[in-house]
């Protein structure tokens, strides 16, 4: 049977033990990886894994012998307790071993979890879980997580008292991390706020969330945008030394200055155009990016954008220049433009 997403999030928290088992796929291994996670400790316990109550059978090692997912069914341990055959990143080529397993099942036996990768309507395996009738087939996308299922995931957390303020954060957060990274946060939070009665706060999210290379490229950003003329080189040393290149710099800056430019545009303000940007500002910047297109104003914002194009320009020419120096030039002018 087919489980639509909404149905599926249901399933993943509360799986029916009497199912044969279940196909998950997508595009990305990571969501795939955590759902999977989700539902077989949601199937044997936490415990399940040290009691030996799973079976882990990779792809080749069935592809050698079709036989050991049928063996993983009808095992049986020395623990009591439900028990799983996990198959992981299956294809088609293993949609007949498959099959038979799950025309051997009865209750009792082993479930049988499939994580797979992107699969087509037309695929083998995705047909064997949407047409058995005791076995569920899902596909998990990339899809920011929703306002309930972080809330799941700060109850696991042991976070159970939060700002609206710090959920809106959160929300933000979700958009741009992926599920791994999101979660570890999460997880950072709730030992961070361990003896911490008060409520999480925006600054306590922003203290836990991950800093990445991305703020060394917004720091930089924000010396043009401020005029701070004087720490742009050695900025930009480091962010070359850390393999970040011209071009990509050169983007970053274009599409930095054209949401200040559109929220500077907005009738109903800074703060309204930023928040219709697409994508999304992130919630640490969004203040100081409105206090950046207000200093600015649409004049020498439009200036500035003017300015990165020729540069732009220059930087993918057939010609060869020395990028990084012209880029330097360029946002040394730029930060000159917003001291005047």
């Amino acid at each position: 049977m087919k489980l639509s997403a909404r149905d599926a999030k249901a399933y993943f928290s509360k799986p029916d033990p009497n199912s044969a088992g279940l196909l998950i796929y997508g595009p990305d291994a990571m969501r795939i990886a955590l759902r999977r996670q989700e539902v077989i400790e949601a199937l044997i316990g936490p415990s399940g894994d040290d009691e030996m109550r799973l079976t882990r059978i990779p792809a080749a090692d069935l592809r050698k012998d079709t036989a050991l997912l049928g063996d993983a069914l009808k095992a049986q341990g020395f623990f009591p307790g439900a028990r799983v055959a996990f198959v992981e990143d299956a294809g088609d080529g293993l949609a007949k071993a498959i099959e038979t397993a799950l025309q051997d099942w009865q209750p009792g036996d082993a479930s049988i979890i499939v994580t797979a990768g992107q699969l087509t309507p037309r695929s083998a395996l995705r047909k064997l879980f949407e047409g058995h009738k005791s076995a569920f087939a899902t596909a998990i996308y990339a899809d920011p997580p929703g306002r309930d299922e972080i809330e799941t995931t700060l109850q696991k957390a042991g976070v159970t008292s939060i700002s609206n303020e710090a959920m809106s954060d959160l929300l933000e957060l979700g958009r741009v991390l992926d599920p791994g990274d999101f979660r570890q946060t999460v997880e950072k939070l709730a030992l961070f706020k361990i003896g911490d009665s008060d409520p999480v706060s925006p600054q306590d999210v922003q203290n836990c969330a991950p800093q990445t290379i991305e703020a060394g490229i917004d720091d930089a950003l924000d010396c043009v945008a401020e005029g701070r003329a004087a720490e742009i080189g050695p900025l930009l040393q480091k962010l070359e030394g850390q393999g970040v290149a011209p071009v990509r710099l050169c983007i970053g800056a274009s599409q930095h200055f054209r949401k200040l430019h559109a929220a500077a545009c907005d009738p109903g303000g800074p703060e309204a155009g930023l928040s219709r940007a697409r994508p999304p500002v992130p919630y640490m910047r969004k203040d100081r990016m409105v206090r950046q297109a207000r200093a600015l104003g649409v004049n020498r914002l439009e200036e500035a954008l003017s300015l990165l194009l020729d540069v732009d320009l220059q930087l993918r020419s057939s010609q060869p220049v020395p990028q990084m120096a012209v880029l330097e030039r360029a946002l040394i002018r730029l930060a000159m433009i917003s001291r005047r």
